[in-house]
């Protein structure tokens, strides 16, 4: 933390005292706080091109989803956790970290990651039809010291959010608390399907303040127990009852598949999952990634095309903040993968570009973090993104195949999988037929795009 400069300390003890105002009473000092932010906005980055009119347009309207949501926040969850979360996320990995990412991706012509995604573990107590994370086996696990290597590293670079996936990280309670406890300055966020969170583990939360979960269900009880087994949706619905009671954030995540769109790409799901407390909505698409695969659940291009539309129907009408992980590619300007804006570690220790795409030339074993982000495979990200000039078309596995081809061929880089390795062709030929099928879809909507911002520019 020496590197800090008196610019970013300064901003660091602002925003720590705006935050302490935002508490005494958030519904007279928001659009304090807001006319605060645009006074001193000297150059007007905030205002021109910026986010600073929509956030204010948004929440001046007392009725309006937006307020009620951020509202939500100050009635629904516990007050230090709130605190610890505001702070972490936008002290350490906004204000401290950007700055630090910035310097480093000029001085080293490398991607430097906002995220790290990783698997403390590849054990899982269910067996999801499809899943790719039961291709990994159940034996490999990051040791303590590797996982604390790993945020260690990743902070002095400027990263301080952390995500879990796995397996289940929960099977590994214990540690994921030692690190909340030991790195109280990040964030910490994980994908689990819900079945270990019990009221014990409550209490561990609410007192690091730092760890949210992110619970995987598929729609209704019918759709999740289909796809995850028997009283999975009971199960994991308990769990959110525990999470709510306890005044802990939460949130959703939703893989949509051919079977599934109608289940979770409804407002009866939403509001269901709202009254169940949940804060936040995050949205995949299935991948035919593994052995196992069932390239049958791949989403028809009509029905990926709804859940563009559902989503953002949703940031109109409804309290919960939703993402898109591969709808919203409008927005970050395409795949936000190798690096760019995160990375994926499994439990072997594979440094990999992106969840989904199971293939790497390193190994935290046997690198540091920056050599990972410097190496053949990391660099073809970086020298290719974006993949595709129209942002809704951003993968290159999904939605551009023959460039995941070339990259793994021109890097060297090889399968992860353990069991059964996947050549890259093979994979690219499951993705061809839907990525030139969704290619007609999105070329449509992103012409509709344009032609609506520019209507509204003239306007």
């Amino acid at each position: 933390m020496s590197d800090i400069t008196m610019k970013q300390r300064l901003q660091a003890f602002g925003i720590k005292r705006i935050l302490n105002y935002l508490d005494a009473d958030p519904d007279e000092n928001i659009p304090k706080v807001l006319d605060w932010v645009e006074k001193f906005d000297k150059d007007k980055t905030l205002v021109k091109d910026g986010p600073l009119p929509t956030v204010k347009r948004v929440l001046s309207d007392k009725e309006g989803v937006w307020y009620k949501f951020v509202r939500d926040l100050y009635s629904d969850v516990d007050d230090d956790v709130r605190k610890k979360v505001f702070e972490n996320f936008i002290v350490n990995s906004v204000i401290l970290g950007r700055e630090k990412k910035i310097r480093l991706r000029e001085e080293e012509g490398c991607n430097i990651p906002w995220a790290i995604l990783m698997d403390p573990t590849s054990a899982c107590n269910l067996k999801c039809v499809g899943c790719w994370a039961a291709e990994y086996g159940h034996q490999m696990k990051l040791s303590l010291e590797e996982w604390d290597s790993i945020i260690t590293q990743a902070k002095e670079m400027g990263t301080y959010f952390f995500i879990y996936s796995g397996g289940e990280p929960l099977v590994r309670k214990k540690d994921i608390i030692k690190m909340c406890e030991k790195h109280s300055d990040c964030i910490f966020l994980s994908f689990t399907n819900g079945t270990l969170i019990d009221e014990e583990f409550a209490q561990e939360m609410l007192r690091v303040g730092n760890f949210i979960p992110a619970i995987s269900v598929e729609g209704d009880a019918e759709a999740t127990n289909g796809r995850r087994g028997e009283n999975v949706y009971e199960r994991l619905t308990k769990g959110m009852e525990i999470l709510k009671r306890n005044k802990l954030p939460f949130g959703i995540s939703c893989c949509y598949t051919s079977k599934n769109v109608e289940a979770i790409g409804n407002d009866a799901f939403i509001d269901d999952m709202i009254s169940k407390g949940a804060k936040f909505a995050w949205f995949f698409t299935y991948m035919p990634v593994g052995r196992d695969a069932v390239p049958e659940l791949i989403a028809k291009p009509e029905q990926r095309e709804h859940m563009y539309r559902f989503v953002r129907h949703i940031r109109e009408t409804r309290p919960i903040f939703a993402l898109d992980f591969w709808n919203d590619g409008e927005y970050v300007n395409g795949c936000v993968a190798g690096g760019r804006f995160y990375l994926h570690i499994n439990a072997n220790g594979d440094i990999e570009p992106c969840a989904f795409i199971h293939y790497s030339d390193s190994n935290i074993r046997e690198k540091t973090l920056l050599e990972a982000y410097k190496s053949p495979l990391f660099m073809q990200y970086h020298a290719n993104q974006p993949f595709n000039e129209n942002h809704l078309r951003p993968c290159p596995c999904l939605d551009n195949p023959h460039k995941l081809v070339e990259m793994v061929e021109k890097s060297g880089a090889k399968s992860t999988d353990v069991q059964a390795p996947e050549d890259v062709h093979d994979l690219a030929a499951k993705c061809k037929p839907v990525s030139e099928e969704w290619g007609k879809h999105a070329d449509e909507l992103w012409k509709e795009n344009r032609a609506a911002k520019m209507a509204s520019a003239e306007e």
